[in-house]
Order: C-alpha cells, then structure tokens, then sequence
C-alpha cells in the first residue's frame, strides 16, 4: 500500500503531471519520425521495403528485450522500479533515449545504415523504460478513480506528438537541413536528432529540479514462474496487442510510400508527409472521444454534447498544424461522425467497441487494397481514428481478473509491442513482391484478430464491461 504521508500530497500534483504530460508529448514525437526516417533512409541507401522495415524491427524489437529483461528481474528479485523509484527510472529512461538520439550524429557522419539501427534500438530502449515507468507513475498522481482520466489526456498529448512530427520532422529533414542542390544525404538527420537529445535532457533537468512525489510501495509479493499464462484471456491478449501494434505501425510506416503509387494519388514526400499526420491526428481524436465515450458516469445526452465539442476542437487544431487547405482533410468530418456512431454502438463496452472499430478498420484496409485515387487515399488515413482506444482497451481487458499475477501479465502484454518490429517485416516483403497496395492484407489479419478477441472478451468476460471503463494506457 502507499504511504498515507503520501497520499496527503495529493493536492501538489499539478506540477508534476505537466511535467511529465511535456515528456509525453516528446516520446511521442521521436517515435513518430520513424515514419519519415523509413522513405528517407530507403532512398539515400537505396534499400528494397523488407530492408527499410528494419528500423521499426530494431526500435519496436528494443521494445521486447527491454521488457523481458525488466519481466525477469521482477520474478527472481522484485520489482526494479518499486526499489529504485519511479523519479530515478524516468530519468534513466530519458538518458537513454537521448543518447540513441545523439548516435544519429555518427551514423549520418559515416552514412553507415547499421549505425541508424543501431541509434534506433538504443533510443527504443529509453522508451521502454519510459513506458513502463511514466505510465505507472501517472496513474500514481492523484486518487486511483481518477487514474484513467489522466493516463488518457497524458497518451492525448502523445498522440498530438506524433500528430505534428510528421509535419514538423518532416520539414527539418526533407527540406530544412537537406541538401541544397535537393538530393538525399545522411547528414540531414544529424541536426534534427541532435535537437530531439537537447530537448530530452531540458526536459530530464526539468523533472530532476521539479519536487515530485515519492511513492513509497510496501513489500511486494515475488510472483515467481508463469502463472499469469494460466489466464486463457491473457494469452489471447498479448496476441491481440502483439497484432494492434504491428497493424499501427505498418500502416503508418507505409501511408508515404502509398501515397506515392502513381495509382493512388502520386504525391512526393514533401506532401504525403501532411497527409501522414492526419493518420496520427485521427489517434489522437479518437483518443479524446474515447475518454468521454467509455465514461459511464455520463448520460448519453452530456457525452454527445462533450464528444462533440472535443471533437471539434481537435479537428481544429489538426487542421491549423497540417499544410492542408480545408477541402484537402474535409473528408475527416466523415470519419468522425462514422466513430460518433461506432461509440454510441459500443455502449461504453470496452470489448464490443473494440470489435466495432477492428471491423471498420478491415473495410477501410480492404478498401485501400481495391480501389484507386482519392477512394483508396481516404480509407488508409480513416484508420488511425479507430486505431485510438485499441491499446487501452486490449491492455485493460487481457489483465482483468489476474490478481497477484497482474504485474506479471502487465510484462507481458508489453512485451507484445514487439508486433511494431515483427509486423512491418512481413509486409516489406510482401510490397517487394506483390507491391505496396496489396501489402496491406497484413494488416487486415491483424485487425480481424482483434476482432475476434474482443468478441471472445464479450462472451467470456462479460464482467468486465461493468467495470470502469480505462481508456488510457
């Protein structure tokens, strides 16, 4: 239990969690220039898809090992982070991430693509570490009813990271720090990477000066061996999770190279680059939406008045962030009226909206893979506003009911994240041999797992959807 001395603080959080929301926003960000880093590095090294796909293999592979190795050290000697705390892992955590960043400045040096993979994976680290103590501690900041509230608005801001990464990174490396003469160098990545690493250490001397609370966590049961495995809802969900990270990444590291298919809309970098965002903006939408949605505190009356207005709102901000005219991104309208509907569907049930949003999703991959233009351009981008409470919605509902093995399996469905490294291979190969189109049935295997795990959860777990719904991760 935490300390009652603790618990009185609770009041001073303010600072705190603003702190940490700006650490959110920056992880975001970093992890979203993957998907400018793909199309850049596969023309300066003129690398086939599968070879391109790499560097999500090696930052979302970074995921795994950091978490397996954090998942053993908590079954033989205790939780890490209960010892050490929650301040000094962060921190740890930043550090690292900002020296795979600072490792971009050899590897464009020597224009060596092993060294970009080998800056990747470091910097994946770092997030691990973040991921598996920034979240925690957020939910630490304040009463546990309110713990999904704030998780979701700092994820919020994450996903307003990725939303202008796209724009912003894209700027600095496609056209600010390129060569003058227009052609690809490595060293257009030096300049960008070494800001993201000023940025990181600003933010670390922030929160190490910034008084945070200490949560001090009693004597903590060693789980020892595999019991959480025992749970057949568990397994299905580390699967579930293993197939959402890996159709999230794939698509989003594939939209540039599709929107350059002279059958879909021939656009360069310099304008799909916008176009990306509005996939990540969708997420972060969607996100908002589905904090008010699965609130069932709230009448129906009050939570279409709220998601409106949210939603709004966001649109707005997206549209004053994209170089886009009005007319360009008007068909996002439609989007978030369809997931208007797919939420009031879903009844704040975690487990049918999941269904509901992986089933929009295979129409809207089938969609792209079938049609041309316009048509096929709008269905790829629609998937990122349904992408939005799936990893709050798979991680809730595979750890319901463990327990004391509850930490365990927390491990393990983040551990799952490896599908971000896993996934875009198999669909790099896939665009090398049938091209980038038809590549996509990928991700629409992926999505009907979902599919089908969030009907196995309304089924078998039905008790979970008269829980709280947790729409944060």
């Amino acid at each position: 239990m935490i300390n009652k001395e603790v618990q009185s603080q609770s009041r001073n959080y303010t600072v705190p969690l603003i702190t940490i929301t700006l650490l959110f926003f920056m992880w975001g960000f970093i992890t979203c220039m993957n998907d400018i880093l793909i199309p850049y590095l596969k023309q300066l090294f003129n690398l086939t898809f599968f070879e391109s796909m790499l560097v999500q293999f090696c930052f979302f592979g970074a995921y795994f090992i950091g978490s397996l190795i954090y998942f053993l050290i908590s079954i033989t000697k205790g939780d890490p982070i209960n010892k050490l705390g929650y301040k000094k892992g962060i921190l740890f955590g930043i550090f690292l991430a900002a020296f795979g960043c600072v490792l971009f400045y050899p590897a464009a040096t020597f224009s060596y693509y092993p060294l970009f993979l080998g800056a990747l994976f470091i910097l994946g680290l770092g997030f691990t570490v973040l991921q598996i103590t920034a979240n925690a501690y957020v939910s630490l900041l304040g009463s546990e009813e309110s713990a999904s509230s704030r998780l979701n608005m700092t994820q919020a801001f994450n996903a307003f990271g990725t939303t202008i990464a796209p724009v912003l990174g894209g700027h600095l490396i496609f056209e600010f720090f390129s060569s003058p003469d227009g052609s690809f160098s490595a060293v257009a990545t030096r300049i960008p990477y070494l800001i993201f690493a000023g940025i990181l250490l600003l933010v670390a001397l922030l929160i190490s000066r910034v008084k945070l609370p200490s949560f001090q966590m009693g004597e903590e049961e060693i789980v020892k061996g595999w019991g959480a495995l025992e749970f057949s809802h568990l397994k299905f969900g580390v699967f579930a999770m293993f197939c959402y990270v890996g159709g999230e990444v794939a698509v989003g590291s594939f939209i540039i190279s599709f929107l350059e298919q002279p059958q879909i809309m021939g656009f360069n970098e310099i304008i799909s680059k916008n176009y990306l965002s509005m996939y990540w903006g969708g997420a972060m939408i969607g996100r908002f939406l589905g904090a008010i949605s699965l609130n069932q505190s709230l009448s129906q009356s009050k939570k279409a008045v709220y998601m409106l207005g949210a939603a709004g709102a966001v649109f707005l901000v997206i549209f004053s962030i994209v170089n886009l005219t009005f007319s360009q991104i008007s068909f996002f309208l439609v989007f978030i009226v369809l997931n208007f509907i797919a939420f009031f569907i879903g009844k704040a049930a975690p487990a049918r909206t999941l269904s509901i949003f992986a089933a929009i999703n295979v129409v809207l991959l089938i969609s792209a893979m079938v049609n041309h233009g316009e048509m096929a351009m709008y269905s790829i981008l629609g998937i990122g506003i349904f992408n939005s409470i799936m990893f709050s919605n798979i991680y809730t509902l595979a750890i319901s009911g463990l327990g004391k093995y509850t930490s365990q399996g927390s491990s393990l469905v983040v551990m799952a994240i490896l599908g971000g490294a896993i996934v875009p291979i198999f669909q790099g190969y896939l665009a090398d041999q049938f091209g980038v189109q038809h590549s996509f049935i990928i991700p629409v295997f992926c999505y009907l797992v979902i599919l089908i795990f969030g009907a196995y959860c309304t089924k078998y777990l039905g008790h979970v959807e008269s829980t709280e719904a947790k729409s944060g991760h």
